[in-house]
Formats: C-alpha cells, sequence, structure tokens
C-alpha cells in the first residue's frame, strides 16, 4: 500500500457508501481503496474531530490533529485486527494518543520556553549583581583613599593606578625610594584597614 504524504484525494470528493461497516471500510482502506477510504472520512471524522477539540480546546489545532489522525489511518489500515475491537474504536484510540501527544509536545515548548527565560532572567541578575559588587567596591576604594595622607594617595595611585615603578615613582615625586617604600607601605596598611572596616559595615 502506497503512503502518500496527504491524504488521497482532493478536498470536497467524498463519497458515501451506505450498508458497508467501518471495519469493512477500513479492511478496503488497507488495499489501498481511496474511495471507501473516503466513505470512511465521512464516517468517523466528525468524531475524530469532537474528540480531539474536547482535549485540545483549540479548533485549528484540533483540525490539523484530525487531519493527522486520518492520514495515519490510510497508513496503517493494515495493522487494524478486527478481533481485537471495532474499527471506530481503533480509529479513536489513535486520535486520543494524538490529541494527548499535541498537548504533551505544546506543554514541553512551554516549559522549555519559560526554563529559557528564567536561564535569562538569572545571567542577567547575575551580571547586574557582578555590576553593582564592582562600582560597591569601587566606591569604597575611593572612600578608604580620602583617608590617606596626600603623599601616601598620590604615590599609591601613581603605582597602582598608573602603572609606574617605585623608582619612577620616587622620581615622579622628587623624593628617595625608601622613602617612598614606606610612605607607601604605611598607605596601603591604612588602606587595608580602611576596607577591611568598609566591608564589615556593608555586611
Amino acid at each position: 500500500m502506497n503512503e502518500p504524504t496527504s491524504l488521497p484525494w482532493p478536498a470536497g470528493s467524498h463519497q458515501r457508501s451506505g450498508g458497508i461497516s467501518d471495519g469493512d471500510l477500513l479492511t478496503l482502506t488497507a488495499t489501498g481503496d481511496t474511495a471507501a477510504f473516503s466513505a470512511l472520512y465521512d464516517r468517523v471524522a466528525p468524531w475524530v474531530f469532537g474528540l480531539v477539540r474536547r482535549i485540545l480546546r483549540n479548533p485549528a489545532q484540533s483540525e490539523e490533529v484530525t487531519q493527522e489522525v486520518m492520514l495515519d489511518v490510510w497508513r496503517t489500515a493494515t495493522r487494524y485486527d478486527a478481533d481485537r475491537g471495532s474499527a471506530h474504536a481503533w480509529i479513536l484510540t489513535i486520535a486520543h494518543r494524538r490529541a494527548v501527544d499535541r498537548v504533551r509536545s505544546e506543554q514541553a515548548a512551554a516549559d522549555r520556553t519559560a526554563q529559557a527565560g528564567a536561564r535569562t532572567a538569572e545571567i542577567e541578575f547575575d551580571q547586574v549583581s557582578d555590576t553593582v559588587s564592582i562600582r560597591l567596591e569601587a566606591e569604597q576604594v575611593r572612600r578608604c583613599l580620602g583617608t590617606l595622607t596626600e603623599l601616601q594617595r598620590e604615590s599609591i595611585d601613581l603605582a597602582y593606578y598608573s602603572g609606574y615603578t617605585y623608582p619612577e615613582v620616587a622620581q615622579q615625586l622628587g623624593a628617595k625610594l625608601p622613602t617612598i617604600k614606606a610612605r607607601m607601605r604605611d598607605g596601603l596598611i591604612r588602606l587595608r584597614d580602611c576596607l577591611g572596616t568598609t566591608k564589615g559595615q556593608a555586611s
């Protein structure tokens, strides 16, 4: 039996077949009889749509799933076993499974979207937190630099913010190297103590 990618007749060409059971029509469909499938479609599609609509609620999605169900019926008609139940029940079982699969697929997509949004929000929150922390630390350093003497502040600024070596700092400030080292040592001690106190107050 061929397996088309769409239903095996033009829209609006369904033909009714009276006096033949759904099971008989399904058996004929399994042989590739498109007329039998057209008649079967007319009979069961409204039932399929009704069942799918109750599960999905959405009319457009229900129409899509109904078409998928009927295409499944055309493709898998050879699997129908009359000894295991009626053709009507077999088809509605396919419809129920398809509708539930669509609900699960929609829910999974919604969950993925929600998770992606949560991850984005978390990343943005972390970035904001990092920015705030850096700014707070910078403000603390500026405040603590204000507690140093002018000579200590100048020495530390040249060494740590302008990238000068100790001898270059001494040359820039016109002071002896031992004096610069002592000045920076005392300034760094005061800066460390100030920052420690400030962080303690912040926490």
